[in-house]
């Protein structure tokens, strides 16, 4: 494996807007930074059609935000590439971070790698993904233009993605396991005056079926048990959030869920080790949090780093 002789101040995994916004305080700081991504800028914001809860912007699209972030991160120097991250190794005043291909060496760590999609875990969810199952509206909305859909869940993105599915489908059928939502209650007065919006309380989907392509999925009454067959041509599944930590599970800084702790100053257990947004644990996973949560954690990494250097010189 090759190694990067370069020595960083501060290594950031993850382009999302808590490790772009980090990459911003840390680089203009004077920290030699490096962003490591192994996708597109902006991470989850890139599944995002419309942000309306972002200072500063009425209203934003995920993929132009994300734009805007990286120009904001990349302006002071940091640098950016490609990096598929396996490994943190402690090694106490250096870190090494360890990619699929690369080892690196830094002083500090802030990691911003995010969350994903929760899985269903039915029969058909994996063998329709791209086929009509999908987690992303932005993504694919345009190919079930004039169709029926389905929406699984009951949250802000489930009620949030569900309306914007609407200016492609004919109808869109939000299933809920719970009689009511749990999204802000402007999403859901959004919804519920939406002619296009149906919904079917108390059920939970047990399979999703399909020959080419998703055609209905089973699903079954919590409260009574009976199953019955809803007709679809796509479902878009958006059930809660899973941390991407695995990569740090060797390192004593996640809980039993794989949410990573931090103090206030984004620091896990490990000095030098921060994390920010939505692979932290915390209340709230939004773009304006994650945002938050970066500055904190450049300004803290600079902090670590100045003390470092400081008591390596004595």
């Amino acid at each position: 494996m090759e190694e990067n002789k370069t020595i960083y101040d501060v290594i950031i995994i993850g382009a999302g807007p808590g490790g772009l916004t980090a990459a911003l305080y840390a680089s203009r700081s004077n920290l030699k930074t490096l962003i490591l991504e192994k996708g597109i800028p902006g991470g989850q914001l890139n599944n995002t059609a419309e942000i309306e809860n972002y200072s500063g912007f009425k209203s934003v699209t995920g993929p132009d935000l994300s734009m805007k972030m990286l120009e904001g991160a990349t302006q002071f120097g940091a640098e950016h590439v490609y990096g598929d991250v396996r490994e943190i190794a402690d090694k106490e005043t250096v870190k090494e971070v360890i990619t699929s291909d690369k080892t690196y060496q830094t002083r500090s760590v802030i990691i911003a790698t995010g969350a994903e999609h929760k899985k269903l875990g039915v029969k058909g969810e994996a063998e329709f993904n791209g086929r009509g199952v999908s987690y992303c509206a932005v993504c694919d909305g345009a190919f079930f233009r004039n169709k029926e859909i389905i929406v699984v869940g009951g949250g802000d993105s489930a009620v949030e993605e569900g309306a914007y599915l609407t200016q492609f489908a004919d109808k869109v059928t939000i299933i809920h396991r719970r009689d009511e939502l749990r999204a802000q209650k402007i999403l859901q007065d959004r919804a519920y005056k939406n002619k296009k919006i149906d919904f079917i309380w108390d059920t939970v989907v047990e399979e999703i079926v399909g020959e080419e392509s998703v055609t209905g999925v089973e699903v079954k009454n919590v409260k009574n048990g009976e199953t019955s067959l809803v007709r679809t041509d796509g479902a878009f599944i958006y059930i809660g959030l899973l941390p991407n930590s695995e990569s740090f599970m060797s390192l004593p800084i996640t809980n039993e869920e794989g949410w990573i702790e931090t103090d206030a100053n984004m620091m896990t257990q490990i000095p030098g080790i921060f994390a920010v947004g939505d692979v932290r644990e915390t209340v709230l996973r939004q773009v304006a949090t994650a945002v938050g949560d970066g500055s904190i954690a450049g300004n803290a990494a600079y902090q670590y780093v100045e003390e470092l250097k400081e008591a390596m010189e004595k």
